[in-house]
C-alpha cells in the first residue's frame, strides 16, 4: 500500500514538473497556458472570496438531485427491460439508441419544455446519467445465470421476491458499474448545461474564465472537478466495488 502511494506521488509530481517546464518554454502566452503557481493562486483567491465555494455548492446540489433521480428511474427500468423479453426488445432498443446522443442534445428541448430555470439543467443531468444506469442494470440481469432463476422459481420465488432476492444480487456487479458510469456522465451533462446556461455554478466559472481569457480560472475549476471525481470514487464507489467483488469472490489482479 505504501508503495502505491509513493508511485502516485511520484507520478503527479512529474506531471507538475512537466507542466512547469512547458510553461518555462513559453510555447504559448501566459494567458493561454498559465503556470501551476498561477492556478494555485487562483484557487486560493476563489476559496477566500467564496466564489468557488458558492459555485461548487450550486453545482453539487444540481448533480445530487439529477443523479438521485437517475438512480430512481434507471435501476427499476433496467431490471424490467433485462428480465421481460418484450420490454427488452422495445424499450431496451430505444434506450440503446438514445445512449448514442450526447447529453448536450437534450438542452434545447429542456429549455423549451421547462424554460430558463434549474429544472432544465437537472433534466439534462438526468438524461445524461439514466441511460447508462439502465443499460448496465439491464446487462447485469441479462447475464444472470438462467439456472439461478429456474432454481429460485422451483423453490417458490416469484414476483418482487424474485427481483429482490435473486436478480438484484446477481446484477449487482453490472449495477455498480452503471452507477459509476452514471456519475461521470452526470458530471459531463451538468457541465454542458451550465456552460450554455447557468448564472451560478462551476460551468459558469468555466465560461467566465473563457470569456475573460483567464485560463488560470479555467484550469483551476477543471482541477476541482477532477479532484471531486477522485474523492467520490475513493469514498463511495471503490468501497462498494470492493464489497461486491468480495461477495462474488472475483478479487482483483
Amino acid at each position: 500500500m505504501q508503495r502505491v502511494v509513493w508511485y502516485r506521488v511520484a507520478f503527479f509530481a512529474s506531471l507538475l514538473l512537466g507542466w512547469q517546464a512547458l510553461y518555462l518554454l513559453r510555447v504559448w502566452p501566459d494567458f493561454l497556458f498559465p503556470s501551476p503557481q498561477s492556478v494555485a493562486a487562483m484557487l486560493v483567491h476563489s476559496l477566500r472570496d467564496g466564489t468557488l465555494v458558492r459555485a461548487l455548492g450550486v453545482s453539487l446540489t444540481r448533480l445530487v438531485i439529477g443523479y438521485g433521480m437517475s438512480l430512481a428511474i434507471g435501476l427499476p427500468l433496467g431490471l424490467l427491460t433485462g428480465s421481460i423479453r418484450w420490454l427488452h426488445q422495445t424499450i431496451g432498443a430505444l434506450l440503446l439508441g438514445l445512449q448514442t446522443l450526447p447529453s448536450i442534445c437534450w438542452l434545447p428541448l429542456a429549455l423549451l419544455w421547462f424554460g430558463l430555470n434549474e429544472r432544465a439543467i437537472i433534466f439534462v443531468v438526468v438524461m445524461g446519467a439514466v441511460l447508462s444506469i439502465s443499460l448496465s442494470a439491464e446487462d447485469g440481469v441479462q447475464h444472470t445465470p438462467r439456472q439461478q432463476i429456474r432454481a429460485a422459481k422451483n423453490m417458490g420465488a416469484s414476483g418482487w421476491r424474485l427481483y429482490l432476492q435473486v436478480m438484484l444480487p446477481a446484477a449487482l456487479p453490472g449495477i455498480v458499474t452503471g452507477m459509476k458510469l452514471g456519475w461521470s456522465f452526470a458530471w459531463r451533462a451538468l457541465m454542458a448545461g451550465e456552460l450554455l446556461y447557468g448564472h451560478v455554478g462551476l460551468g459558469h466559472l468555466l465560461m467566465m474564465g473563457r470569456e475573460l481569457n483567464d485560463m488560470s480560472q479555467v484550469i483551476a475549476v477543471m482541477a476541482v472537478i477532477v479532484a471531486l471525481g477522485l474523492l467520490v470514487d475513493r469514498m463511495a464507489f471503490a468501497p462498494l466495488e470492493r464489497r461486491v467483488r468480495e461477495r462474488w469472490g472475483t478479487g482483483t489482479l
